[in-house]
């Protein structure tokens, strides 16, 4: 009983790790769109009845915002703005920068280390799995998944030979984690490779 109470917790934490920060952008969307509403009324009334004018004019001026924040970003200043806020607010939450170097890796938009995929040797398995950082001994922290739900699993520290890096996309290893470890023979295939370059 006790196994099965654990089984359906880690399942159902597991879930709310990845539903969880979908949710919360959702509400902060849904949030904007109703602060905007209000002001977006008068507007509405010129348009005819049949279109949903309030609720449209609000995503529409929600996703133009953050295009516009999108595009600051990417400035010099913006980006200085971006990192004092990551550094004084964001990193302070727990698992923050973890998720957001995760969702980067997702979006193909970072050349930090942490994520790379990699093949880890438990026992006499060869198990997909992610390097999040390399210790001054040498040693890597690595993160295991639990298939199908790659945002839960295992964290070990390991020593270099029981991790293969593999020369191949981040996504690509979720993929293959998400379908129950179809396609793996890829993943055992660019270690090959990698080892014999």
């Amino acid at each position: 009983m006790k196994k099965l109470l654990t089984f359906f917790m880690g399942r159902i934490i597991a879930g709310l790790l990845v539903l969880a920060p979908v949710y919360l952008a959702c509400l902060l969307l849904l949030k904007a769109m109703k602060s905007i509403i209000g002001l977006m009324a008068p507007v509405a009334k010129v348009l005819p009845k049949s279109v949903p004018a309030e609720n449209l004019i609000a995503l529409i001026l929600v996703l133009i915002v953050c295009f516009f924040v999108g595009l600051a970003v990417r400035t010099r200043m913006g980006r200085v703005i971006k990192n004092r806020l990551d550094r004084s607010l964001f990193q302070k939450i727990p698992g923050y920068s973890l998720l957001r170097s995760f969702t980067q890796r997702l979006a193909g938009e970072t050349q930090d280390k942490a994520w790379d995929t990699a093949l880890i040797e438990i026992e006499d398995a060869l198990v997909p799995g992610f390097i999040i950082e390399e210790l001054d001994d040498g040693r890597f922290t690595v993160f295991v998944p639990s298939v199908p739900t790659p945002m839960a699993g295992a964290v070990y520290v390991l020593t270099p030979d029981r991790v293969h890096r593999l020369d191949i996309p981040f996504t690509q290893a979720i993929t293959t984690i998400t379908k129950w470890g179809s396609g793996c023979q890829n993943l055992v295939a660019a270690m090959k490779q990698r080892e014999r370059v």
